[in-house]
């Protein structure tokens, strides 16, 4: 017959399979974020604007000189976002999360 554990050994086997979860999630998150191409190459820093292209929705109208939108509202009913930066139109203000990408597509929008 099998003796019951104690509370401290009870902790300890808690705390292993915590550890053990969180390794298995990291792992799997870790190899989801490597982006490759078709080929197996890992995408480089140069590429990632492309990579993120290819993500988002297709522009129906790119920037043009001049352009500036009070609100990605406006930007994207002109057909025109995502506007990435050193684009014409494209501002800090409009770049909800700094990433260089303003007018960008959120999950639940």
């Amino acid at each position: 017959m099998r003796r019951p554990l104690s509370a401290k050994a009870r902790q300890g086997s808690s705390a292993a399979k915590l550890l053990t979860a969180a390794a298995g999630i990291g792992l799997v998150a870790g190899v989801g974020s490597v982006a490759v191409t078709e080929d197996g190459q890992a995408i480089t820093a140069s590429a990632g604007r492309a990579f993120a292209a290819l993500n988002l929705p297709h522009r129906v109208r790119d920037p043009q000189p001049g352009d500036y939108w009070p609100s990605c509202r406006n930007a994207k009913a002109a057909g025109t976002a995502p506007i990435y930066k050193g684009e014409p139109g494209y501002r800090i203000e409009l770049d909800r999360d700094r990433d260089g990408i303003a007018c960008e597509p959120y999950r639940g929008r």
